[in-house]
């Protein structure tokens, strides 16, 4: 797609911190997707919206820091910083209470902003911040842009409609599932399908979607790309917590698809790092090449 340059991507949505019960740490779908993909060598500008407080400015000083582009994130005078109580069950598995409002509900775009998306090559989003109208408005003008569109579900209930799922659907040139979000919705939308198969085709026929992926947990994930099915059944670790696994596992599929490698390499470095993410606390954690390699050689 880039024909060998940098990938310049541009994700938009929630920054935050996720609360544990003994730490908190930065996170955002969106903004794990970015900081992950820069980790892998793209040109990554985050669009989102923070508290003019400590947790606001703290976000800002991590993301310049680690040389994500800061500019088109605002500062919001009215609303704070988001917060997010990460709860664990005893395997590891997340469940979220997300504070409402929050800054990154009001996302107003300034001029940058809107410029970094027309010069992107991919811009990645998700449906949490369609939450609110603001945000929501806000995604809708820079998906009128000629650029290639990335959709991560993200079901946070109660913090979406099957109506806006579809519509986000339609809009997109790849859209990222889970397992259980792809049957939810599918169901929803009357789909007469049981397995995940009939179900990339149900959802392809709706949407008109040319590209997909399904996480499976441990179980890995399946790709469809350019009219075929590609699988990876996952890498074994021991879970430490799931949060931002789905998040890197994109970050790398998408990347290593858009910059030319295989269909199959890029699912299989994709398992690796969403896997190794899960195996490490918090959600951007960092992982060397060996670690990735020796996982993938055992």
């Amino acid at each position: 797609m880039n024909n060998g340059k940098k990938l310049k991507a541009v994700a938009y949505g929630e920054v935050l911190w996720d609360v544990f019960a003994n730490e908190k740490k930065i996170g955002g779908a969106p903004l794990n997707v970015a900081l992950r993909m820069k980790s892998l060598g793209a040109d990554v500008a985050m669009i989102s919206c923070v508290g003019n407080d400590e947790d606001g400015k703290a976000i800002k000083n991590y993301v310049q820091n680690v040389g994500l582009e800061t500019d088109s994130i605002v500062t919001s005078d009215a609303f704070p910083t988001g917060l997010v109580t990460v709860n664990l069950d005893e395997k590891g598995a997340a469940s979220y209470d997300i504070n409402y409002p929050s800054a990154w509900d009001k996302i107003v775009l300034n001029d940058l902003a809107k410029k970094k998306v027309q010069e992107a090559d991919v811009l990645i989003f998700g449906s949490l911040v369609c939450r609110d109208e603001v945000s929501r408005n806000a995604l809708e003008e820079l998906l009128q842009n000629d650029v290639y569109k990335v959709f991560d579900v993200n079901l946070r209930k109660p913090h979406y409609t099957y109506d806006l799922l579809e519509h986000l659907m339609k809009t997109a040139d790849f859209i990222k599932f889970n397992d259980e979000e792809i049957l939810e919705i599918a169901s929803a939308l009357k789909s007469p399908f049981k397995t995940l198969e009939e179900n990339i085709d149900f959802i392809t026929q709706m949407t008109n979607v040319k590209a997909m992926c399904i996480t499976k947990g441990g179980d890995g994930a399946i790709l469809f790309w350019e009219g075929k099915l590609y699988e990876n059944s996952g890498y074994q670790v021991k879970v430490v917590d799931t949060v931002g696994a789905g998040d890197s596992f994109l970050a790398t599929l998408i990347t290593s698809l858009l910059t030319g490698k295989s269909p199959q390499d890029s699912i299989n470095l994709a398992c690796a790092i969403g896997a190794l993410v899960a195996a490490s606390p918090g959600a951007n954690p960092e992982i060397s090449d060996s670690r990735i390699n020796d996982l993938m050689n055992l």
